[in-house]
């Protein structure tokens, strides 16, 4: 049987739109359904489309669910947190541009409940019995932590997706098992090599804060892009390097002029998500991704393609 996994990284809400745009072009050009992906990995916004597409399945026990927000992320109030700062210092060679950034931002004032709320009633104190997978960075050391993955701090859905998109400075550190978690998107925009040494066949990278390097447009964010897609790279490489094929979307040309700088932003989103849909069927039907679109539609084997 194909073992697939799907990344879907942060974006907030221009991103949600990116990510329904490439899961309506998969089922559309290869009747994948994603929803049935063996693991879902979900970064911010996509750590809340990852959650929502389990909603199918089944549901296993986990923990109490942390209050909202957290008592010790509300008595962290205003004050930048330079601890990450002291950890990036003792192995520099770790250091990443989004830790950095993130210690010298205050603590945001935005709670998360109000987005992951249905979660909540949805899921209560459970976990998705299917793998799923919820990426966050803990604010006293700028690491990343795996919500769901082996020896991470136990939690429900709902907490696990407030914290992975409690973005630095805007909304409020999300606690769990007494540590304040922000943003996953701090480490990577998507981290996908998290499913390094999963054994998958093919691993689909849904990306919308990246850049396409072959439509590049001129942006104000395109250096930050730039930045963001040598990250993804790096991954779809360690997970090349294990055997795994990845198909990585991320947006160009029009799509990207949509996204546009404010990730917040609901103005465009229908746009964004036709855009997303237009270019991901082109892209599945580029000659080198054949193997993979039919390993989508299981119809060959990881050896055929």
């Amino acid at each position: 049987m194909t073992r697939i996994g799907l990344v879907l990284g942060a974006g907030g809400v221009t991103g949600e739109a990116f990510h329904r745009g490439v899961l309506s072009a998969l089922a559309e050009a290869t009747g994948f359904d994603p929803a049935t992906a063996e693991v879902l990995v979900g970064t911010s916004a996509g750590s809340l489309v990852a959650a929502t597409l389990r909603l199918g399945g089944g549901a296993a026990a986990a923990g109490a669910p942390a209050p909202p927000d957290g008592a010790l992320a509300a008595a962290l109030g205003r004050r930048p947190d330079l601890r990450p700062l002291l950890a990036v210092a003792r192995r520099p060679w770790t250091a990443r541009a989004g830790v950095v950034a993130t210690a010298l931002v205050p603590a945001g004032t935005r709670p998360t409940e109000t987005f992951v709320a249905p979660l909540r009633r949805r899921w209560g104190t459970s976990w998705p019995a299917r793998e799923l997978l919820v990426c966050a960075v803990r604010r006293r050391d700028g690491r990343r932590v795996v919500f769901g993955a082996p020896g991470a701090p136990v939690t429900d859905v709902a907490t696990a997706v407030a914290a992975s998109c409690a973005i630095p400075g805007y909304f409020r550190p999300v606690t769990v098992d007494g540590s304040a978690y922000v943003d996953g998107g701090v480490h990577s925009p998507t981290n996908a090599d998290v499913l390094a040494g999963h054994g998958l066949d093919l691993v689909v990278i849904s990306s919308p804060m990246s850049v396409e390097r072959t439509a590049l447009r001129a942006t104000l964010d395109l250096t930050a892009r730039l930045l963001w897609h040598r990250y993804v790279t790096a991954e779809r490489r360690a997970l090349e390097r294990r055997g795994t094929l990845v198909l990585a979307i991320e947006p160009g040309g029009a799509a990207l002029r949509a996204l546009g700088v404010n990730t917040l932003s609901a103005a465009n989103v229908d746009v964004i998500e036709e855009l997303a849909h237009t270019a991901t069927v082109a892209l599945l039907a580029r000659p080198e991704n054949a193997g993979r679109a039919a390993l989508l539609g299981g119809r060959a084997t990881s050896a055929s393609a």
